[in-house]
């Protein structure tokens, strides 16, 4: 499948802190944590919603979408094609429960990123490559306090992403600072995170800090053969 310049590009962004948000009523609140890991160098912001209403999803949309330009970060939404469409995002991710990847890949342009969570089964993220993904999720890596019941996802899956796979695997699910190097030495491209970055005192010195060990560890990192 050939994959538009465009959406190389964004691509090549798909690595290091993949940010979160977390459920949070505050809407000024909410937008001043993301703001503080995009300073913090989160690569990517993805908005997380399961409660809101319509008006209020679309409001914080684009407003975190305006926030990522302003940072030169990418843009994802999480389970809603209608609403990435809406405020055009740099992307959207789905889920087991979203539809099937290859439907929702049609329903995009040619240059927006399409995420698939995979859990812990790499057959889904061959399939999901083969659909048009841009870029695969495993998880949980660690106990979730966002999701206590997840099935855990082995980090050697990572390893079999570098080799069988030309799209970036994230990992996410319970990672803390403290996990991360481990993790990323397994290979995994992005560290998606929510509560470690959103509940710690300091946002964007955490996001700094994951930023940071990306940077140490970036010789010791596979890359897939072509993007």
């Amino acid at each position: 499948m050939s994959v538009p310049e465009a959406r190389l590009a964004l691509r090549r962004q798909l690595s290091g802190l993949y940010a979160i948000t977390p459920e949070e009523p505050d809407e000024a609140r909410l937008l001043a944590m993301a703001q503080a890991a995009l300073a913090g160098g989160a690569r990517l912001l993805q908005y997380r919603d399961k409660l809101a209403d319509a008006a209020r999803r679309l409001r914080l949309a684009g407003a975190l979408r305006d926030l990522c330009r302003q940072r030169g970060a990418g843009f994802i939404v999480n389970d809603d094609v209608a609403l990435a469409l809406q405020v055009n995002a740099d992307g959207v991710h789905v889920g087991a429960d979203d539809g099937d990847p290859a439907v929702v890949r049609r329903q995009l342009p040619a240059g927006m990123l399409l995420g698939v969570s995979c859990y812990a089964d790499f057959a889904r993220a061959r399939a999901a490559e083969a659909a048009g993904a841009d870029y695969v999720a495993f998880g949980a890596v660690c106990p979730s306090p966002t999701k206590p019941a997840a099935v855990r996802a082995p980090l050697d899956l990572f390893a079999r992403c570098h080799a069988g796979l030309t799209v970036p695997a994230c990992a996410i699910g319970g990672i803390t600072l403290a996990e991360a190097p481990r993790i990323i030495a397994a290979g995994a491209a992005m560290l998606a995170v929510i509560t470690d970055l959103f509940a710690a005192p300091d946002i964007a010195g955490r996001a700094a800090a994951y930023q940071h060990l990306f940077e140490e560890m970036r010789h010791e990192l596979p890359q897939p053969a072509t993007l």
